[in-house]
């Protein structure tokens, strides 16, 4: 009888082509889906709570897998995935579900986290985990406009074309947290779902306000009236300061 396995992934993202499998052979789903193979001596299908793109990171990426037979308890898949899988992606643990559970559907919401590094200098240790922007952030400003995303819009204009048009662009984002530690600065969304580079576009517009180059009426402008700017040109922040923190069940 087959059983439904739940995991939970930390990954760097900054050498992989972001999760979803690719030609290449280099996303997450790729290098899980081969450790199960190797394993299972046989295709094991890899499912996702969403994407993230080339470059971005997971603390605790959600996934599930129907495995052929039960074969081993929980931990001792853990060691077992571990051992396969490169070293910048880790099982961090796992355990068997209900064949009702899916890792997608499922989900109730998902937490981001957004890193920026506002100083003359980027610490070499912080290179892919965090964008770097020199000039001074007005972070008190940030922190007004961010207040401006919460409830729930029609984000539109916060989000790009993957290739096939989203049926349904209307979101709810419960709380957008700002923290500053030093030049550090971190931006935490939480909300019951994302379009596709959302929180980039959302982060850059943030980054904007800092800079004074934009202010909060832009993106009440932008969230009022989605079709009239959907068209223009729109920025997303770069992949490496993405974090997924955790997806809610």
């Amino acid at each position: 009888m087959r059983s439904r396995l739940k995991l939970i992934v930390s990954y760097d993202g900054a050498s992989f082509s972001g999760w979803q499998s690719q030609a290449n052979r280099n996303a997450i789903q790729d290098h899980l889906e081969n450790a199960l193979q190797r394993i299972c001596s046989e295709p094991v299908r890899v499912h996702g709570a969403g994407r993230t793109d080339a470059g971005v990171h997971a603390l605790a990426q959600c996934a599930h897998v129907h495995l052929p037979s039960r074969r081993y308890e929980p931990d001792r898949w853990v060691y077992a995935l571990n051992g396969i899988l490169p070293p910048a992606i880790r099982v961090m643990r796992c355990r068997f579900v209900s064949q009702a559970f899916h890792a997608r559907f499922s989900a109730k919401g998902k937490t981001y986290r957004y890193r920026i590094w506002n100083a003359a200098v980027l610490p070499p240790f912080e290179n892919d985990r965090a964008w770097h922007v020199v000039n001074p952030l007005d972070f008190d400003d940030m922190v007004v406009a961010a207040k401006e995303f919460c409830g729930e819009h029609d984000f539109a204009s916060f989000s790009a074309n993957r290739g096939t048009p989203e049926t349904n662009t209307v979101r709810i984002i419960r709380a957008v947290r700002l923290r500053r530690a030093g030049p550090c600065i971190s931006i935490e969304f939480d909300g019951d779902g994302f379009l596709y580079k959302m929180v980039r576009m959302m982060v850059e517009t943030l980054v904007r306000i800092g800079l004074n180059k934009l202010s909060r009426q832009d993106i009440k402008a932008r969230l009022g009236h989605p079709q009239k700017v959907i068209s223009r040109g729109r920025i997303a922040a770069p992949p490496d300061g993405l974090f997924l923190v955790r997806v809610r069940y």
